[in-house]
């Protein structure tokens, strides 16, 4: 588990400034002072309405007080100081067709659309290195998986029920990654 994980489970503070940290601070304020009028395009950042953003604190992976921002306009120390975003819009994505062989021995070529969101924020961004392609994969697998157990007239007669079982497997697995599996479609 990663250092933020480890921070935003058990409660803990961001670690106390060492030396090095305080001085790279000092040099960044110094630095934004020095070049004040074309500084400040670098320093204030917007995230859009739908977005969250995650600042982080001298490139290690500590998100700063106050975890996930949802301020339109914020300061951001170049230097030292770095930020990821976050769109919390439903995403929906095409599942290659997947050549599946069914129960009953026949070759099935299977595409489907799964639509999510980001249900929190603060987990999609510090459990998982890439939560939409992590999802996109666990997508395929899981679609060859719950049709390697059907026979090609189940697959032709169920498809709505597959679809149903598809999203009930990828949202109980995609929910510690902090995202929900809204809709599936064949």
């Amino acid at each position: 588990m990663n250092r933020v994980a480890c921070c935003l489970k058990k409660g803990k503070k961001a670690e106390p400034a060492g030396i090095c940290d305080v001085f790279l601070i000092g040099i960044s304020y110094l630095l934004v002072i020095c070049t004040m009028p074309l500084s400040l395009f670098f320093c204030f950042k917007v995230v859009q309405e739908y977005e969250r953003r995650f600042p982080y604190f001298a490139s290690r992976a500590i998100i700063k007080r106050g975890g996930a921002g949802d301020q339109v306009l914020f300061f951001i120390l170049p230097c030292t100081d770095n930020y990821c975003k976050c769109d919390l819009r439903t995403v929906s994505f095409n599942v290659p067709p997947q050549e599946v062989l069914s129960k009953d021995s026949v070759t099935v070529s299977v595409d489907a659309v799964v639509y999510y969101r980001i249900s929190n924020a603060t987990i999609a961004v510090s459990n998982v290195a890439n939560y939409d392609s992590s999802t996109q994969l666990l997508a395929a697998t899981t679609l060859r998986t719950v049709l390697g157990t059907k026979s090609l007239s189940e697959i032709l007669s169920e498809r709505e029920h597959i679809s149903h079982v598809m999203q009930t497997s990828l949202d109980e697995a995609t929910a510690p990654w902090g995202i929900k599996v809204e809709r599936v479609e064949m």
